[in-house]
């Protein structure tokens, strides 16, 4: 057991993970993703097959990630695994990468987003950074009166999402089908279209690894951890689904590929201007749960940075009297507040989408090593491996080949900065 395994408090449950695996995945994309999708595939049965498609292969992952939290139940979750089956140096890069661009930059573009709907439903003649960062402050504050505070609010907010989302599925059963009718898009679609359209669609699904991250703070983490990013992997499976179902059956391909907010459309179309507001308070919840989720679980990748000795010391300090990883917490509000004022989250976020693969399909290889190091006796295997494991390794390097081929100068941008971690650890190294 780690210093810091020996530290953090153990409060959280089966229950808990499964909400913050679907935490983790579900925010204001399930409400978009569909239209963007439907731009790409222009059929019923394609729309929805590349969903399908999408979750087989997210659930391929949440196998490898079950079975890696089984081995490595540790703070910090993926920096773990990539530290112990690779060097410490990987693992760095990926906490430099998570701190930099992919946690911080998703929050502020999240907190923002946040910012708009609520001004939009309350009227309030403020300016939208003003409630970001008030909203990222509030949930730092939150999260450090400990991981039961932070995860209790977070399973609520979850729940109230998952209420959002009936809500929108239930509406779109009861409105009116959508008019048949020729595509005005594109005629067909091909075997390449249908695999761009499986990347959106794997980034909606991703985040089920920030779970992961508490894995210390849990009570019984090779047993609830597993079973938490099964069941939430599959729940966030069917509701994205679900809302696709739906939005096909009140808008029709043409129309959700013509709808840069679909489930406002499906909700205006069943309840008018009142089901418009009813879907914007869940686009809402959903955007501050998702908020919530990262200020609760990043936070432990750079307290476990902090006490492996590759970051600031204070980092890796706990609040006696709450046990939570105060400055780590404040850090990562820190961090994506300035993000959020700067203005620039758009072009950080742009530089993620080839980063963030890299390290879900570097994790996969994880399992490889593990199972040739340590043997097959984990509490929890993942079924077919390593048939499966390969096919989600693979998946997520072709989304990084896909993206780099796509967006060349916004990738070379993010590799660079993850690249830029290297040195950055040889020298703290030689600090210490």
């Amino acid at each position: 057991m780690t210093k810091s395994t020996a530290q953090l408090a153990r409060r959280l449950g089966v229950f808990d993970a499964t909400m913050l695996v679907m935490g983790g995945i579900v925010g204001a994309g399930i409400f978009v993703t569909p239209y963007v999708v439907a731009r790409q595939v222009h059929t019923t049965e394609l729309i929805l097959g590349a969903w399908l498609a999408g979750g087989a292969i997210a659930m391929l992952g949440a196998f490898v990630y079950a079975e890696l939290a089984a081995r490595r139940p540790d703070v910090g979750g993926q920096y773990a695994y990539l530290r112990d089956a690779f060097h410490p140096g990987v693992a760095f890069v990926y906490g430099w990468i998570l701190l930099l661009v992919t946690q911080s930059g998703g929050m502020a573009a999240v907190a923002l987003t946040f910012a708009r709907y609520f001004l939009e439903l309350t009227r309030l003649a403020i300016p939208e950074w003003s409630v970001a960062m008030l909203t990222l402050v509030a949930l730092t504050i939150v999260n450090a009166l400990g991981v039961r505070a932070g995860s209790t609010v977070q399973n609520v907010l979850m729940v109230l999402k998952i209420g959002a989302i009936a809500i929108l599925v239930g509406a779109g059963l009861f409105a009116d089908h959508a008019a048949a009718g020729p595509m005005g898009v594109a005629a067909s679609s091909t075997f390449l279209d249908f695999g761009t359209a499986l990347v959106p669609i794997l980034f909606a699904y991703g985040g089920w690894q920030t779970a992961s991250f508490v894995a210390a703070e849990m009570r019984n983490p090779q047993r609830d951890l597993p079973r938490g990013l099964l069941m939430g992997v599959g729940a966030v499976i069917v509701l994205s689904v679900a809302v696709t179902f739906v939005c096909l059956r009140v808008l029709g391909p043409e129309g959700l590929a013509n709808a840069p907010a679909p489930a406002t459309s499906v909700m205006r179309a069943a309840l008018g201007e009142t089901g418009a507001r009813i879907i914007a308070v869940g686009i809402t919840i959903s955007t501050l749960g998702f908020l919530s989720q990262g200020m609760l679980t990043a936070p432990r990748v750079y307290y476990a940075m902090a006490q492996d000795g590759v970051f600031f010391q204070s980092v890796g300090r706990l609040n006696p009297k709450t046990a939570a990883p105060v400055v780590a917490i404040a850090l990562q509000g820190l961090a994506a507040t300035v993000i959020a004022l700067s203005g620039k989250y758009e072009q950080i976020l742009n530089y993620v989408v080839s980063v963030d693969f890299i390290s879900f399909g570097l994790t996969g290889l994880t399992l490889f090593v593990f199972r040739h190091r340590d043997g097959d006796n984990a509490s929890y295997r993942a079924p077919g491996h390593p048939y499966t494991t390969a096919a989600f390794t693979l998946a997520c390097w072709s989304v990084v080949a896909a993206t780099i081929y796509q967006y060349p100068q916004n990738s070379v941008i993010g590799l660079a900065i993850l690249l830029s971690g290297i040195p950055i650890y040889f020298l703290w190294k030689r600090l210490q």
